[in-house]
């Protein structure tokens, strides 16, 4: 096991949607990005933090990685405040590292890979979303942010949130 991984060991993604939070989870060396299911959410409702907690547990996950929505300026959306209380509330809860990357363009490029296999997205809406958060954590870990893996080796709760400007 590479010191990388000795330091972050499994990051839990996040792609955090208004009726889905598509989840992948990344190899304990920190090199692929798999699907982890999704979670649906019910409108009206508080964001599903207990759930991601729940679910980050089972799979072990030591960090999470959460797409920040940002506009195609690159500005943030209304979606974006939400999703930073939500990463904040994980790293309350949890005390494990988060961190926010740029996620325009994952959905539209995971739709655009399950067409180009000859799939159909007709009733799969929420794997759709789970390959989105894959693409997006598999983008992050191209990436070995040094804050990161101290603040992941530390055990510290929510650091400074890092966005990478480049979408995958």
């Amino acid at each position: 096991m590479s010191a990388r991984a000795a330091r972050r060991g499994r990051l839990l993604a996040i792609d955090y949607g208004e009726r889905r939070v598509g989840l992948a989870l990344s190899d304990p060396e920190g090199i692929i990005a798999s699907p982890a299911g999704f979670i649906v959410r019910r409108a009206g409702k508080r964001p599903p933090v207990a759930e991601i907690v729940r679910r980050a547990a089972d799979l072990e996950a030591r960090g999470f990685v959460l797409g920040l929505p940002l506009d195609d300026r690159g500005d943030e959306t209304p979606r974006s405040a939400e999703v930073r209380a939500v990463a904040a509330e994980l790293g309350k809860r949890t005390g494990l590292p988060t961190r926010l990357v740029d996620e325009r363009y994952t959905t539209a490029a995971a739709l655009r890979a399950v067409r180009e296999m000859g799939g159909t997205t007709r009733g799969r809406k929420g794997d759709v979303d789970s390959l989105a958060a894959t693409l997006l954590l598999q983008h992050a870990l191209q990436f070995d942010d040094p804050e990161w893996s101290e603040a992941a080796e530390s055990g510290a709760g929510t650091s400074s949130p890092h966005e990478r400007g480049d979408a995958p």
